[in-house]
């Protein structure tokens, strides 16, 4: 029974912080990709970014990246314990780093191998990067940023970021 109880306690715990990670992350994703087609495409198909896809890209996810870091340190995970900022925000940054490389590899891909240019190609490719690094960044953040408080773990001898299924 007490297993089953905390299964419960750790489902609920973790669709809440799901939630409102998907919450923050619908905010970052509407400043990412519209940063993005602004630089790239602008109001008229000719952004200060036109030619340079990459560029663009990397602006766009920085940006977002700033508006991640906010909204979950202060709302998905506030209870969570803290680090120096400067500490906390290089490994957010870090592990923001890892999804923008597989992102771009995804973009390079569509833009400069299979010479696809339209804002569609773009789109579609933006959303399968920022899909798998959605993945990515939800663990990692999870595991490594926002960790769990110290006293939490000791408590019931277990860490709820782990998952038992894993």
């Amino acid at each position: 029974m007490k297993l089953t109880a905390a299964l419960a306690r750790r489902m609920r715990l973790l669709a809440g912080e799901v939630a409102k990670f998907g919450a923050v992350g619908a905010i970052a994703f509407v400043v990412d990709l519209g940063g993005f087609s602004l630089l790239r495409y602008g109001f008229d198909h000719h952004g200060p970014l036109e030619h340079k896809p990459l560029t663009a890209r990397t602006i766009s996810v920085v940006v977002a990246t700033v508006v991640a870091y906010v909204g979950n340190r202060h709302w998905t995970w506030r209870d969570r314990e803290r680090r120096a900022l400067h500490h906390e925000y290089a490994l957010f940054f870090v592990l923001n780093s890892a999804a923008l490389v597989l992102n771009l590899a995804i973009l390079a891909f569509v833009n400069y191998i299979l010479d696809l240019h339209d804002p569609v190609s773009n789109v579609i490719a933006n959303l399968v990067g920022i899909g798998l690094g959605t993945l990515i960044r939800f663990w990692s953040y999870r595991r490594f940023v926002f960790r769990t408080p110290v006293a939490v773990r000791e408590a019931d001898g277990s860490d709820p970021r782990v998952s038992s299924a894993a």
